[in-house]
């Protein structure tokens, strides 16, 4: 090949690293295992729907990605680097119960954020840097479609309208990963298929990677690229708490004009990772 050709030559891209991944990563308390043996990686721009019956581990998988807890053993990677056990601003989450200040107007529930990490001493901001943090929380606002109640409190919204304000709380700081835990449970069906699309355009125009608990199989495949599904793999009578649960079964799903529809199913098998001991097993 000349040096020409060598020119033209198509370059390979670099590798690029999966946003969080989980090596062999075990959550204990004590002699409770929680999870155990969780391998598993996550790429950036992902919608990731965790499912499972309730003990599997789901909200301490969560909880793991958010920083509340710290793995008992293995690591957790962000961005290639190994995360600390404390929250930060890159991600935001939406629980079930609605997390809003009840005497906060539903701009000020937005706005505290911003305050808060502007000003961190006074938590409160002045002249035109509070101009502009208005600018920005009302715009939030209007993306989550909630400009005309601006001035209202949260016990003056319906369950859907403040937990559209919950999610106009977590984005404000544009965090890179969303983490959703069962964020529709408590509303009706109607209200729960808009904040589907709600979700959807958000996830979409604001690049965000998303992972979401939920025991609704039908709403997972609807919104996830992805379906975790995290269980027990092996159950002791005696011992009920012998044994964590992991992620069993990983099917990507293929996304077509909002919908989900399975590609292929793969089980998730045991790696070199996976084999490491446990005092646990040695009885």
């Amino acid at each position: 090949m000349t040096g020409q050709e060598n020119a033209n030559a198509p370059q390979s891209l670099p590798k690029v690293a999966p946003l969080l991944q989980f090596r062999n990563v075990w959550v204990e308390y004590g002699e409770k295992v929680v999870l155990e043996r969780v391998n598993l990686e996550i790429p950036a721009g992902a919608f990731v729907s965790v499912v499972g019956p309730s003990g599997a581990g789901k909200s301490t998988f969560l909880r793991l990605i958010l920083g509340q807890e710290a793995p008992s053993r293995g690591t957790v990677l962000f961005d290639g680097a190994r995360m600390a056990a404390e929250c930060g601003p890159d991600r935001g989450v939406v629980f079930q119960r609605y997390s809003v200040f009840p005497h906060l107007t539903v701009i000020g529930n937005v706005l505290f954020g911003l305050e808060c990490a502007a000003a961190p001493v006074l938590g409160r901001l002045f002249g035109a840097r509070r101009r502009a943090a208005l600018a920005e929380a009302d715009a939030m606002l209007d993306a989550v479609g909630l400009s005309s109640a601006r001035d209202q409190y949260p016990a003056q919204l319906s369950g859907g309208m403040q937990q559209r304000l919950a999610l106009a709380q977590a984005l404000v700081k544009h965090p890179r990963v969303l983490l959703l835990d069962e964020p529709f449970g408590a509303l009706d069906p109607g209200i729960r298929v808009d904040m589907h699309e709600l979700v959807t355009g958000l996830w979409r125009d604001h690049g965000l990677t998303v992972v979401m608990v939920t025991h609704d199989i039908g709403e997972a495949f609807k919104l996830g690229t992805r379906v975790l599904a995290f269980d027990k793999r092996r159950h002791d009578p005696h011992a009920p708490q012998r044994y964590g649960a992991t992620a069993t079964y990983d099917v990507p799903l293929l996304r077509k004009t909002g919908d989900a529809r399975m590609a292929n199913v793969t089980q998730n098998t045991a790696g070199p990772a996976a084999a490491s001991d446990h005092p646990a097993e040695s009885a």
